[in-house]
């Protein structure tokens, strides 16, 4: 990535179906186990995310795609939207890819009128849990998670003006 080249972010389209698989796998597995949940939202993004009124994001940067992360609407009253499946390209980690995904899909849930983003992931993840917290998420508890990895859940309090 050269600092000329612009890394832009794109909505849902299946042509990147691909890409958010493959990243999450990819960093999934470095890291934990793929579980069951991981398989069903990743090979069926357009049943399980885009259907029910959520958003899939990717950075492109020359028609490669360095990044994905996706926004699934809530169905309970807790948050609107939770922040998830993200995954940046290890060639493109701390180059500010994961920073611009979290930034577009937030502007995004502002714009749908979202006043709370929730997020789950693990404190082994250092650098994820600090651009979480650069962005105004807060530590809370109390959301049951479906996955054994989770060791931290997080929201975002969105301020509407």
């Amino acid at each position: 990535m050269k600092n000329n080249e612009q890394v832009t972010i794109a909505t849902y389209h299946p042509k990147y179906n691909k890409s958010f698989k493959d990243l999450n796998i990819e960093w999934i597995s470095n890291y934990f186990v793929v579980e069951p949940n991981d398989v069903k939202a990743l090979d069926h993004a357009e049943e399980y995310i885009i259907n029910k009124g959520g958003e899939i994001f990717a950075a492109v940067l020359n028609d490669e795609v360095l990044g994905v992360c996706a926004l699934i609407k809530s169905n309970g009253k807790d948050y609107d939207y939770e922040l998830a499946k993200m995954a940046v390209s290890p060639k493109a980690q701390g180059k500010g890819v994961g920073l611009l995904l979290a930034k577009s899909a937030i502007k995004w849930a502002t714009e749908k009128g979202a006043s709370k983003i929730y997020l789950e992931s693990n404190t082994k993840l250092q650098p994820a849990i600090k651009l979480y917290e650069k962005l105004g998420f807060k530590e809370i508890t109390g959301i049951s998670s479906t996955y054994d990895r989770v060791d931290i859940q997080m929201m975002l309090l969105l301020n509407h003006r």
